[in-house]
């Protein structure tokens, strides 16, 4: 159980003393240095709804989660008001790194880290071999991954673009025909525009934008991250024969279903 750790760590993050709290939920100081020092392990339910109301987390997330295991980011999502428990999404804890001034690092997952990342995404001390950097035109309170992508599914975004992205939590939030980086069981990482068909079909749809590749579904089980493409930085020029390609494939296919439809009409 982590709630001694819990009231420990939501106190100290919002700078107040034991005496403080311990007046604003009516008990003694020593009651709560019990609680958090975990010398008292069982505290009763009108107890515990005090320090859920208090610390604006659920019950739940006071005694399943480990807090000080959590990012930046997530913890100014609970902070708003956002508990997983409370909102009814599974919560996923992201293994992420801080530079020496506690700001979370941006990790790069380059084209040969990929496979090991398929099965280290959780693994802190995997996570914190990965090379990091700083970029200060990100905001704070979000969490950012940068990805090396490979193929031309893609394309225009050349191969082995750097792909800068943000860690979506709550998986409802994807945006038809919006860009992500998907991490899943049997593909790995996968950089697709997504169709967000959670609620009809527990899946989503994965589509290139290279019309030569065909769109396919992945159940969300079989998902394992979401991250939102924010922006790409590549030494390569995007490939504009590409586009008059894309655009001479559309009218060929447009070409051929009129074709189609002036034999049924014949």
């Amino acid at each position: 159980m982590n709630l001694s750790t819990n009231l420990r760590f939501l106190r100290n993050r919002r700078h107040r003393t034991q005496d403080v709290v311990a007046t604003d939920l009516g008990v003694t100081r020593s009651t709560l240095n019990n609680y958090e020092s975990g010398v008292v392990v069982n505290p009763t339910l009108d107890l515990l709804v005090k320090f859920s109301k208090y610390f604006r987390v659920s019950i739940d997330t006071l005694i399943k989660v480990d807090l000080t295991k959590l990012g930046e980011s997530q913890l100014s999502e609970l902070e708003k008001g956002n508990d997983v428990y409370i909102t009814g999404s599974r919560l996923r804890v992201l293994a992420t790194t801080i530079d020496s001034s506690n700001k979370e690092n941006v990790e790069m997952v380059s084209h040969k880290a990929r496979a090991g990342y398929r099965s280290g995404y959780a693994d802190p001390d995997y996570i914190k071999k990965l090379p990091t950097f700083q970029l200060p035109i990100l905001l704070n309170d979000r969490k950012y991954r940068m990805f090396q992508i490979s193929g031309e599914s893609m394309n225009p975004i050349p191969d082995k673009s750097w792909v800068i992205a943000e860690y979506l939590e709550n998986w409802f939030d994807i945006k038809d025909g919006q860009a992500y980086i998907i991490l899943t069981v049997d593909d790995g990482i996968v950089f697709k525009l997504v169709n967000n068909n959670l609620r009809k079909k527990k899946s989503m749809e994965l589509v290139s934008l290279n019309e030569e590749y065909n769109a396919y579904e992945v159940h969300a089980n079989e998902v394992k991250e979401v991250w939102k493409f924010c922006n790409y930085i590549s030494a390569e020029i995007p490939d504009s024969s590409f586009q008059k390609h894309a655009m001479f494939s559309r009218i060929e296919k447009v070409e051929k279903e009129i074709g189609e439809l002036k034999s049924v009409f014949k």
